[in-house]
């Protein structure tokens, strides 16, 4: 049986941008797309700025990829892998989201 945790109301998180909530002592940055309204959460630490800055990074797509852009160095993150576009050997950490009811959740490691 899974074991999802509440991390934020869905009200909190406006389409199109990111917020930081604490999940099991870490800082993860969740988005909300614009137009699917899907869903992702990656680490909110910047591994090339070494600061808890990636929720308030800007949202897109290169290619076929959905990403988000550090505000610090501009690296783009794939919001589904995680892996940076512009270093293969790096990559952020990905965790299960989901929206019940008005709960947005992170699946308990």
């Amino acid at each position: 049986m899974s074991n999802w945790i509440t991390v934020c109301k869905s009200e909190e998180l406006i389409s199109g941008t990111g917020l930081c909530a604490l999940h099991q002592g870490e800082q993860v940055a969740i988005f909300k797309m614009l137009n699917t309204e899907a869903l992702y959460a990656v680490s909110n630490f910047d591994p090339f700025g070494e600061a808890n800055v990636i929720s308030r990074g800007l949202l897109g797509s290169i290619g076929e990829k959905i990403v988000v852009a550090s505000p610090l160095y501009k690296q783009h993150f794939c919001l589904q892998s995680g892996e940076c576009l512009e270093d293969e050997t790096t990559a952020l950490k990905t965790y299960e989201v989901r929206l019940q009811g008005s709960d947005i959740q992170l699946l308990a490691a």
